[in-house]
């Protein structure tokens, strides 16, 4: 072990200036496609993972667009039927799922019109201010910051 050791000290100082350099150059370059390497490396982990998430998030909106007809049905019964106490069941239920999963009712009546959020089909005279909501005719519904369904409301002139 010692013998390898001493003969590596004496080839290194053997070893002309240029052969030195020269290995130097390689190492710094060998080093650089490394660095470069890993760096690519984390890029793709990173674009992998945003669009995992994207392709997710695109799955359950459209889950929760498909779910809204169902929503909409057990509102309308419970309209039709409102002493009911299993649609009133079915309503809580249906709430509480919508709430657990991140699909938020858009409030309506009482609100200025946001063009984003709401889809004006009537306009009335009322006494509210212009540009008000009066009245919801169906309901709208977001999951974050993406609108599933506007609002279709009723507004003042």
């Amino acid at each position: 072990m010692e013998k390898e050791k001493k003969e590596i000290l004496e080839e290194k100082e053997n070893a002309c200036p240029s052969e030195i350099e020269g290995l130097c150059n390689q190492i710094a370059g060998l080093n650089d496609k490394y660095l470069r390497a890993m760096a690519e490396l984390e890029n793709t982990r990173r674009r992998a993972a945003i669009d995992s998430e994207s392709a997710a998030r695109g799955r359950a909106v459209s889950i929760a667009e498909n779910f809204l007809p169902l929503v909409d049905a057990i509102n309308a019964a419970a309209l039709q039927m409102p002493d009911d106490e299993g649609i009133k069941s079915l309503v809580r239920a249906a709430e509480s799922t919508l709430e657990k999963i991140g699909i938020a009712k858009i409030e309506t009546v009482g609100q200025k019109l946001n063009p984003l959020l709401h889809n004006a089909v009537s306009v009335i005279e009322s006494n509210a201010d212009a540009d008000v909501i009066v009245e919801e005719l169906v309901s709208g519904y977001t999951f974050g910051d993406t609108v599933l369904r506007p609002a279709m409301v009723i507004v003042s002139k």
